[in-house]
């Protein structure tokens, strides 16, 4: 499920919008089951439906992928100005995020946030593993460019 919420967060940009296309697809995937043509393959088609109903509700609805995310902030024991320096550095994440494609997305979210590992997301998504080694590596590059030019720095070259 977790999996399945992440690539529908990363398309829809909201938390409710994400676990309902979760849920929606895996009742799909339950309905159209013999579809699958090959078992081993059954978790990169769940994305698949995934990806799609998320689109789907993009295009029904018109969500725009600016709308703001509302998650509430669960109080820290640093006190409010930790609590502010959170909700900022949230916010420079999801800014930056929004500048990525939904696949690159995708294998960002699944390998830094569910710590799948390069083979299993190849698997899941029916690419080549080098291939999923370069979305990561170039996702984490925007990413990292993109907060340092939010956070006002001059995004370095050559940093690892």
């Amino acid at each position: 499920m977790r999996p399945a919420y992440l690539v529908a967060l990363s398309v829809t940009g909201n938390q409710e919008d994400a676990e309902d296309v979760s849920q929606e697809a895996f009742l799909v995937a339950l309905k159209r089951l013999d579809d699958c043509r090959n078992p081993e393959k059954f978790g990169g088609w769940l994305l698949t439906i995934v990806r799609n109903r998320s689109r789907n509700l993009l295009r029904r609805e018109g969500i725009r992928r600016g709308e703001e995310l509302t998650p509430e902030l669960t109080p820290g024991s640093g006190g409010p100005e930790h609590d502010l320096e959170r909700a900022e550095m949230r916010d420079h994440v999801e800014e930056a995020l929004e500048g990525l494609s939904d696949l690159r997305k995708e294998v960002l979210l699944l390998h830094d946030l569910q710590g799948w590992k390069h083979r299993e997301i190849a698997l899941r998504l029916d690419l080549p593993e080098g291939t999923v080694r370069s979305h990561l590596h170039f996702a984490r590059k925007h990413l990292r460019e993109r907060l340092e030019t939010l956070r006002g720095q001059t995004p370095s070259r050559g940093k690892r």
